[in-house]
C-alpha cells in the first residue's frame, strides 16, 4: 500500500481538498495524510466546496509535518510553492512532486465570486489528484 502525503502551508485548504481527493480515487490502495509547515485548521469553505461534489472531509484535521516525521512515505506532494520551499528534508525514498495551485482562501469579492472561485480550484485539484492516482498508485496510463 502506498503512503502519500500532501503538504502545503497552514493545511486548511489545498492539501485537505486534496487529501479527500486522494482518498476518493485511491480507495484502499493507499494511506493518505496531509500536513503544513503550520496548521490553520480545516477551512469551512473547503469542507462545503468538497460537500458539492460528494466528498466529506469535515472529519479531517490540520497537521503539522512534524507528527510524520516517523513515517516512510512512498510520495510526498506540495501544492504550494511556499511549502514547497520550507519542506523538511525527508529520511525516506519518498519521490516529490509539486504543483502550485491557486489559494482559494485568498479568494475576494461577493459570496457567489469567493465560493465560485474554490469551485475552479477543487476541480483544477480533482483533475490532477485523479491523474496522480491513475499513474502512480493504480499504474494505469492513458
Amino acid at each position: 500500500m502506498k503512503k502519500i502525503l500532501v503538504l502545503c502551508t497552514g493545511n486548511s485548504c489545498r492539501s485537505q481538498i486534496a487529501e479527500g481527493y486522494l482518498r476518493h480515487f485511491a480507495g484502499d490502495e493507499a494511506e493518505v495524510y496531509s500536513a503544513g509547515v503550520e496548521t490553520h485548521g480545516v477551512n469551512p469553505r473547503a469542507i462545503a466546496t468538497m460537500a458539492e461534489d460528494g466528498i466529506d472531509i469535515s472529519g479531517h484535521t490540520s497537521n503539522n509535518i512534524a507528527e510524520y516525521a516517523d513515517i516512510d512515505f512512498d510520495y510526498v506532494v506540495t501544492v504550494c510553492d511556499h511549502a514547497k520551499e520550507r519542506c523538511p528534508v525527508f529520511p525516506s525514498h519518498a519521490e516529490k512532486f509539486h504543483e502550485n495551485f491557486p489559494d482559494p482562501a485568498k479568494a475576494t469579492g461577493t459570496e457567489e465570486e469567493i465560493t465560485e472561485q474554490f469551485r475552479e480550484v477543487r476541480q483544477i485539484i480533482r483533475n490532477y489528484f485523479e491523474k496522480f492516482v491513475n499513474t502512480h498508485v493504480k499504474n494505469i496510463t492513458a
